[in-house]
């Protein structure tokens, strides 16, 4: 793979590169950098959470060495849950990413985030930062924000020292990371190390715009564990407004999951409705649906099905 593939593997649905003049310095200068993206072990894998896997696999192919972090600390200080059932979760987010059969080295936050000079680097960082970016940089990730403790505050800082005590050359998360990595983008006279930040699209609940996915949330979103019953339940009633392209997420997953890992959907509709289709490209899909040439429900139908494909596999591995 030459610079020019590799570079356009890695802006592959991405809506953000902090910068890309340093990306391109990086894949001219080093031929395995360490990207590293990090995961609260809080209750099953979603497809919110699909949406950067897959990245990280287009960064394996792309050359990179890729770190995921299983953050069982920042899990506990952002209130997802206790030692025990966090540590349960940490097992089962194993054998998802074992089962999907991501290259990567798999990481535990409580391994290294206690020592010494671990929490040195995260005071350090305190000192300098504000109450109010603290609560800003979390706004998206925080559970019940109105109530946040500190340690919610301290959470942001550890995901910065994370970068450092990783060796990572390259954080990726979805758009509600921006804050935490621009904090550490603008503290490198602290840190003292460089990176270059990711940002993928969020898939937006089941449930309509507003919120990011999510299965702490009723209808929200489909987990890795649900049957193909419960993922074709969950759409049938999941927001997806005729011919609106806007925040939608059966669009989203189609384009950010199936397509990227299937190459094509599969659309089967009686010949009456316009007769069965196969699209490849989500630029094809976004015209023919917003030009009111596919329903809804025919939608819906294909992408349950796409996931049966996607998920199935790996249900049956982790069961």
């Amino acid at each position: 793979m030459n610079f020019e593939e590799r570079l356009e593997l890695v802006r592959k649905n991405i809506v953000e590169i902090v910068t890309e003049e340093e990306l391109v310095k990086l894949l001219k200068s080093k031929k395995s950098p360490v990207v590293y993206c990090g995961y609260e072990p809080n209750g099953p894998m979603h497809l919110g959470h699909f949406v950067t896997v897959i990245k990280l696999m287009d960064l394996a192919k792309a050359g990179f060495k890729v770190k995921v972090l299983l953050a069982d600390v920042h899990a506990l200080l952002n209130r997802k849950g206790e030692e025990d059932f966090i540590s349960k979760e940490v097992v089962a987010w194993k054998e998802t990413f074992k089962a999907i059969g991501l290259k990567a080295e798999i990481i535990l936050g409580s391994d290294f985030q206690f020592e010494k000079s671990y929490q040195m680097g995260v005071m350090k960082l305190a000192q300098k930062s504000t109450i109010n970016r603290g609560m800003r940089a979390m706004q998206e990730i925080a559970r019940d924000l109105e109530n946040a403790t500190i340690s919610q505050l301290w959470y942001p800082l550890m995901q910065v020292e994370d970068v450092k005590a990783l060796k990572a050359d390259v954080a990726l998360g979805g758009m509600e990371q921006r804050k935490v990595h621009m904090i550490g983008k603008d503290m490198t006279n602290i840190t003292g190390h460089e990176f270059i930040a990711l940002h993928t699209s969020l898939i937006t609940s089941l449930k309509g715009p507003g919120q990011k996915m999510s299965k702490s949330i009723s209808g929200s979103g489909i987990a890795v564990t649900d049957s193909y019953e419960e993922i074709k339940k969950t759409l049938q009633g999941a927001y997806c407004p005729e011919k609106d392209i806007k925040d939608n997420p059966i669009l989203q997953i189609s384009k950010l999951i199936v397509l990227p890992l299937l190459d094509k959907l599969e659309i089967k509709r009686p010949e009456k409705f316009g007769g069965n289709l196969v699209v490849k490209e989500y630029s094809e899909l976004e015209k023919i649906y917003s030009a009111g040439k596919l329903h809804p429900l025919d939608l819906k139908n294909a992408v349950a099905e796409a996931l049966e494909k996607v998920i199935a596999p790996i249900h049956k591995k982790i069961k």
